[in-house]
């Protein structure tokens, strides 16, 4: 009989791969997955593979579709869209809130993950520079005082989290144009700038990601043709 725990580590290996294969764009959105190849290339049995499979779906990354089986899961446009536009204001009132309270040590952190995200593009960790961006947010919301306001914020942001993963994969530049935007937004924390001028730099760095999903959604398309 086999191992128990060789078999989780198999499973686990599998699940790994796929995972990466999906986050950093590899599989596309719809693509099939075929147990019989994924086994191959991993030198495994088809059973493990099928278990990370079921993982996955349970994570939200593939789903099971008639005549086809396993499938990435499909990036619903307009929801994501819809869904970035409402962190925009919540995310721009958040940050204008955190301003009042905010200090050096705070600061001091937003510019060492913003430093981290720098390293992590560099190297092409783009999960992990998905993970850092998400911290860097979240160390801002944090101190809004505003308890309702940050379960809402983190709400949203969990019903996009494979997008925001893989957008950076997508879209390189935007990674770029991310960490400078961070940049600024340091600055105006710090000068204690007003709320209004804060709050319009976030829902903008924010409004920005759209019009970089939207751009790279029409190329996908116009190629798809």
């Amino acid at each position: 009989m086999e191992n128990k725990n060789n078999k989780i580590s198999k499973k686990q290996m599998a699940y790994e791969h796929l995972r990466q294969l999906i986050l950093d764009g590899t599989y596309g959105s719809g693509q099939r997955i075929i147990i019989d190849q994924i086994a191959k290339e991993l030198k495994l049995s088809p059973i493990p593979v099928r278990e990370a499979i079921r993982q996955l779906e349970s994570d939200g990354l593939i789903q099971y579709k008639p005549y086809s089986g396993a499938v990435v899961t499909s990036i619903n446009e307009s929801e994501y869209i819809e869904t970035l536009s409402v962190l925009s204001l919540l995310e721009g009132y958040a940050a204008a809130l955190s301003s009042l309270t905010m200090d050096d040590q705070d600061f001091d952190k937003l510019i060492n993950l913003n430093k981290e995200m720098e390293k992590a593009l560099h190297l092409f960790e783009l999960e992990l520079f998905g993970k850092l961006n998400e911290c860097f947010h979240a160390e801002i919301n944090e101190k809004c005082g505003n308890s309702f306001l940050i379960e809402e914020i983190k709400h949203s942001q969990q019903r996009m989290n494979r997008v925001r993963k893989s957008m950076f994969t997508m879209v390189p530049q935007r990674a770029v144009q991310s960490i400078r935007e961070h940049e600024h937004i340091i600055k105006l924390l710090k000068e204690k700038a007003s709320f209004e001028e804060i709050e319009s730099m976030v829902r903008k760095h924010k409004l920005n990601a759209i019009s970089t999903f939207k751009q790279r959604a029409d190329t996908n398309r116009d190629q798809a043709l």
